[in-house]
């Protein structure tokens, strides 16, 4: 069974609307999860994040909230955002990090509204999960160290935003992407066709100047 890698972060909506629909993969594929500081991919990449552009901020949090609304998913748009979530990231590598302990944070955060920058919603988390004592855990240079080193992957791989799904080394990015996911695995030719190479020679023919 061929492995998927799936790159995430607490901090992203997106991400937790895709954990909820993993397990349509799970007979097709073996899962990895993968958790990474978006923030750290912003900054290497020189990319601004959507809750960082005001317009595209409140579109953002309408098209979730639709979202949940339309396909019946538990969600409540939380109290602060963006949120530091490196608490979260690092209690889910000192947890195992397997998908249920990592629904666990997600449905914390977006359905609870625990957030792990705040001290009331930490604890909640802590409890939730019966890691009593998770500061401890995540103080741990190793765990600490994990989760460089897979932002350190991931940039190496090409993943520039989160969710991003990779398989065979290609790069799926968005949780809109899940459906090519399943079509690729059964079809993995379909990237090697005439109009899928052509994309591979795409030349700028201008450039944005930025002002000085």
């Amino acid at each position: 069974m061929k492995k998927l890698f799936w790159y995430f972060d607490f901090i992203s909506p997106y991400a937790y609307f895709q954990s909820t629909r993993l397990n349509v993969l799970t007979e097709k594929v073996e899962i990895h999860c993968i958790p990474i500081l978006f923030a750290g991919l912003l900054d290497f990449w020189g990319q601004k994040g959507p809750a960082e552009v005001k317009p595209k901020k409140l579109f953002t949090f309408r098209h979730c909230a639709w979202r949940a609304y339309r396909d019946n998913i538990p969600y409540q748009t939380p109290s602060k955002h963006p949120f530091n979530p490196l608490r979260a990231l690092r209690l889910s590598i000192a947890l195992g990090n397997n998908i249920v302990i990592i629904q666990k944070i997600f449905n914390c955060i977006w359905v609870n509204g625990y957030l792990p920058d705040d001290e009331d919603g930490w604890l909640k988390i802590k409890e939730t999960l019966n890691a009593e004592h998770g500061d401890e855990l995540i103080a741990d240079e190793k765990i600490k160290l994990e989760l460089l080193e897979n932002g350190k992957g991931a940039i190496a791989a090409g993943v520039f935003g989160v969710p991003t799904l990779r398989i065979d080394d290609e790069l799926f990015w968005g949780d809109d992407c899940l459906d090519m996911v399943q079509f690729y695995i059964d079809n993995p030719g379909v990237l090697k066709s005439k109009n899928m190479r052509r994309i591979l020679e795409l030349k700028p023919s201008s450039r944005r100047i930025k002002n000085s």
